[in-house]
């Protein structure tokens, strides 16, 4: 039996492991037909905890969508999805057909998340390893993505399960975009997220450093509020690339409680500029 799914002779699922299952190897195969009409696959990390590394992706993933790229969006924090809230998606539920689960469309992003399948935006998801690395295989596996340029990855804080299990399951990541804030606790933290991706071989797309400025709404001056050049040095100091900062913004803020997207509204704001400039060295990598 042979995966039908594209045409490349060396695609890792057209032959059966020697030692797989039946289950395993038509897992494998639904897996990797999904994958393949996936073109790049960003995961956005952090290795702390309130670094806005959800409002990133989920700016950057509209950001993508405005430049004209079909964009999918995958929340992988199994006990803190936060992304049905920024989007305003609480209530909704994805569809089911025949062949899997459609994924929630945004403004056209496609979307999945397992606050989506919470009863209530109170519920906790108490589970292990193996449990949060199913869900996220289902995710990858069983969601009708269809044809899209980026799958931007939304991860927890830290370099545990959900990330780790993203890329053994992916295996061909296009990279991380690491997130980061100004201060020294933030940064001895997000290292550790470098070292992560340089253990597993993921490339690291460069780092995003978050609130070190203030824009004003009104003037749309740009002040610097408790420092910043965490983001450079870390990029110095571990030989990655710095792709810019994001300032804090009030109505960035706002947005993401409301559940709206502030780069559809604000994108020609200071901040909202900011998320395009971060995109134009991955998106000129990409076209290489």
């Amino acid at each position: 039996m042979e995966c039908n799914s594209c045409n490349q002779e060396d695609c890792a699922a057209k032959k059966r492991g020697s030692e797989e299952t039946d289950k395993e190897y038509e897992e494998r195969k639904r897996l990797y037909s999904r994958l393949c009409r996936i073109k790049k696959k960003i995961l956005v990390l952090s290795g702390k905890g309130g670094v806005g590394k959800s409002t990133v992706a989920v700016n950057l993933a509209f950001s993508l969508r405005k430049a004209g790229y079909k964009v999918g969006l995958l929340d992988t924090d199994i006990h803190g999805p936060s992304i049905p809230t920024m989007l305003g998606l609480n209530g909704k539920r994805p569809s089911m057909d025949p062949d899997g689960m459609v994924p929630l469309d945004v403004h056209g992003v496609k979307v999945m998340s397992v606050g989506l399948f919470l009863r209530d935006e109170d519920e906790a998801v108490i589970w292990r390893g193996p449990l949060k690395m199913g869900v996220i295989k289902q995710f990858l596996m069983d969601v009708k993505w269809g044809d899209l340029d980026y799958l931007v990855i939304d991860s927890p804080p830290g370099t545990g399960d959900e990330p780790l299990s993203v890329c053994q399951l992916i295996g061909d990541i296009t990279g991380a975009i690491i997130v980061t804030t100004p201060q020294r606790v933030s940064e001895v933290d997000v290292r550790k997220s470098i070292t992560f991706c340089q253990r597993l071989n993921v490339p690291v797309l460069g780092v995003v450093e978050n609130m070190g400025s203030f824009a004003c709404p009104k003037c749309g001056e740009v002040t610097k509020l408790w420092g910043e050049g965490a983001g450079q040095k870390i990029s110095g100091d571990m030989g990655v690339p710095f792709l810019g900062s994001i300032p804090l913004d009030p109505q960035l803020a706002y947005f993401c409680d409301a559940g709206k997207v502030f780069v559809e509204e604000f994108g020609e704001t200071a901040t909202g500029r900011s998320f395009s400039e971060i995109l134009k060295p991955i998106l000129e990598r990409d076209q290489k």
